[in-house]
């Protein structure tokens, strides 16, 4: 028996809009240029399913061609982020599968924190309640990551006797931080409380619960309103930049705020500043 990953639904043909897309596993709207993404099963605290990998992951492939989203926020309906893998539609049927189906499976849940780092739109995760294996990635696949004090994030894959080390976590995970306390949590699967997590910095700020989803929308909303093709090109560097020296970032950046000083977005902040007035950004 193979593992073939889900088949997620057929984007729109037109994907410089995603304004329209409907989703079949998860809520997705769009609205001022900020698209929220929430994950839709409150009643088992949000798990993925086969297919709601999939469809995420061409989701946010789509999405670098999407010129109507400027931001994104992920979410969890009810009072949770995600609990990671169901249990039932996915642990259970991965005790089935052979080695080239292990491995087509772990390689697309890879393939969509591929995408998310991909995409040129920041995407900021609203993070309540529990927040638990590939859940706890997506959130750390996030440029961006808001909390509450009531928050439990636990990156518990040596808990069913799997390495620590899934969809990038030793890599991702000590760059926000740091290296000892990524290995506690990945050897010990133990969670991380709210106030913890934003002492470590892995929480951006805390927020209340009822505020916690308005604070990330007015967050992302102020970056859609910025000089979005500039938040791209900041995020592309970030990714990239960790795999280069520093004279190698230096010249990087320097090539990438070239680019950028070309753009009309530039000439509108400077023309704004000199008549005093506020920059109308337009991405271009």
């Amino acid at each position: 028996m193979r593992y073939l990953p889900g088949q997620a639904q057929q984007l729109p043909g037109n994907v410089s809009t995603l304004a329209g897309y409907a989703a079949r596993h998860f809520r997705f709207e769009v609205a001022g240029g900020v698209a929220t993404l929430t994950l839709n099963r409150p009643e088992r605290k949000n798990p993925l399913t086969f297919d709601s990998y999939a469809e995420l992951r061409e989701l946010f492939r789509a999405l670098a061609y999407a010129s109507d989203v400027k931001a994104v926020v992920i979410c969890g309906a009810g009072e949770n982020f995600c609990s990671g893998g169901d249990v039932h539609d996915i642990i259970g049927p991965l005790t089935k599968l052979d080695m080239p189906g292990l491995l087509a499976f772990t390689r697309m849940t890879g393939d969509l924190v591929k995408a998310m780092r991909a995409c040129p739109q920041p995407i900021v995760a609203a993070i309540d309640g529990i927040c638990a294996g590939a859940g706890a990635m997506l959130a750390l696949a996030s440029d961006m990551r808001l909390g509450t004090a009531r928050s439990k994030t636990a990156f518990l894959f040596t808990r069913v006797g799997l390495a620590g080390c899934d969809m990038g976590a030793c890599a991702l995970l000590p760059r926000v931080i740091g290296q000892g306390r990524a290995a506690e949590l990945l050897y010990t699967g133990r969670s991380m409380a709210g106030t913890e997590g934003e002492r470590w910095g892995f929480f951006n700020s805390l927020q209340e619960p009822q505020d916690l989803l308005g604070a990330a929308q007015a967050l992302a909303a102020g970056l859609a309103g910025g000089p979005t093709f500039a938040h791209g090109m900041t995020k592309k560097m970030l990714q990239q930049e960790w795999n280069m020296g520093i004279d190698e970032a230096i010249e990087a950046e320097a090539q990438a705020q070239a680019i950028c000083m070309a753009s009309n977005d530039f000439h509108r902040a400077y023309h704004a500043f000199v008549a005093k007035e506020k920059p109308q950004f337009e991405g271009d």
